[in-house]
């Protein structure tokens, strides 16, 4: 592997790529540290660590620390996946959208065009909740976090924190048009490993006050080697449907007559599961902070409850199921294969390849389910039991997982083009996207 990174400086064009997706970056993480005008810094990163577990949590996990400072990248990119997402599930109920997706390059363009006016729309909106929301937010010490709150702060903060996911969504665009990787995918993991620092700074000094011993911080790191190698075992794993093309005649030629296969994704959900069961249990916890009546209600919600693990596994299971329905749909995958002449053997065209197709998919969705729910439980076990000063784990080990193999797929799609070796001897790297 190493010397795969080696070569990947001596091409040109990749090494071009790789800057310029390293300046983008810090790009990034430069605006993550601006500030927001009109907001005490202090109050407000002392309100964000009594609500870690809150909604709030939850999405200045995924801006890189941005939210909690308040800076102009607040909001991050996650309005904009939130419409991506939102438009994708529109897929089922309305047919125009359907339709766009499978019209090709140009349908595309078209859905990206909606995804960056409905960014903007959603930035608004997310932007005006926030500022009120900070205006009626008491930090720990009983002081506000807003220096002047009224209709001014609310306008600047709606206008500062939109320009700012709209400048982090071009961004993204760009790494991925100039750069190597999906640009969207690599801000967020550069959000996540952003937090590692501190978080390895943190159980260093644990160890040296003892209240960590040294063989609790090996069994750890021993823990995070393995759970990071399954999870590269497992989203990388395929479950190959072999394919028959029958031969076709065409005046003199002759087409088809060879052998495929239909990979099917062990998690095909990806992390959308966590993530939308993470948003559910979060929400009480979140109307708890503004109404304290309801702490009462959702103190039984609390990360690493056994009823809180309990629900968030079985919404994780859910929407593991819910989500591969979404964007697999197995009647168009067979008849695809119809119209280009293909058949699973044993098996005869159309409904009965969709049954056939939905039936495998649907068994080794459950494995997928319970993997995902492995991974994201793991972070309360680990604080819970051991102590561990930082989240390991769960959403955001896969985001990270997923996108770095995804981009060492590309540079080495990049490499075996001009002839050079890939990053491992034996077999390729592949791409969660399966081929």
């Amino acid at each position: 592997m190493l010397d795969g990174f080696s070569n990947a400086s001596r091409i040109p064009e990749l090494r071009r790529r790789l800057w310029f997706t390293a300046v983008m970056l810090v790009v990034y993480r430069l605006g993550v540290a601006v500030p927001t005008p009109g907001i005490d810094g202090q109050a407000l990163a002392s309100f964000f660590d009594a609500a870690s577990s809150t909604l709030f949590g939850w999405v200045n996990l995924f801006s890189g620390g941005a939210l909690a400072r308040f800076s102009v990248f607040a909001l991050g990119i996650m309005p904009y996946i939130s419409v991506a997402i939102i438009l994708d599930l529109l897929k089922i109920a309305v047919p125009a959208i359907d339709e766009l997706y499978k019209e090709g390059e140009a349908g595309r363009r078209k859905i990206s065009q909606y995804t960056r006016y409905g960014t903007v729309a959603l930035s608004l909106v997310q932007g005006l909740m926030i500022a009120y929301s900070l205006e009626h937010i008491q930090a720990p010490g009983g002081g506000s976090v807003v220096y002047n709150p009224g209709i001014r702060f609310m306008l600047m903060t709606m206008l500062t924190v939109t320009a700012g996911t709209m400048f982090v969504m071009w961004i993204g665009e760009q790494i991925t048009e100039r750069g190597i990787g999906n640009g969207i995918s690599l801000i967020i993991m550069a959000g996540i490993i952003a937090r590692l620092p501190s978080a390895l700074g943190s159980t260093v000094q644990f160890v040296r006050e003892g209240e960590m011993s040294l063989f609790v911080l090996i069994l750890i790191l021993a823990t995070v080697v393995l759970v990071t190698g399954g999870i590269v075992y497992v989203e990388s794993g395929q479950r190959r449907i072999p394919v028959q093309y029958a031969r076709r005649v065409v005046g003199r030629r002759v087409y088809g007559g060879q052998s495929s296969h239909l990979p099917l994704k062990i998690n095909t959900s990806g992390v959308i599961p966590p993530i939308f069961a993470s948003s559910i249990l979060v929400f009480p916890a979140t109307v708890a902070t503004f109404v304290p009546a309801a702490k009462e209600y959702t103190r039984f919600l609390v990360p690493g409850t056994f009823v809180y693990n309990i629900v968030y596994v079985a919404l994780i299971i859910f929407f593991c199921y819910f989500y591969t329905a979404v964007t697999f749909n197995p009647v168009d995958v067979a008849d695809n294969l119809k119209k280009h002449g293909g058949f699973i053997p044993g098996i005869r065209p159309g409904r009965f390849t969709a049954d056939y197709i939905d039936r495998v998919l649907s068994r080794i969705t459950l494995g997928g389910a319970i993997y995902v729910s492995a991974v994201c439980v793991l972070p309360t076990i680990l604080i819970e039991r051991f102590n561990v000063p930082f989240y390991f784990g769960g959403t955001a080990l896969l985001i990270v997982v997923g996108v770095a193999l995804d981009t060492i797929a590309q540079m080495e799609t990049h490499l075996l083009t001009r002839n050079y070796e890939g990053f491992m001897r034996r077999g390729r790297i592949r791409s969660r996207k399966g081929g």
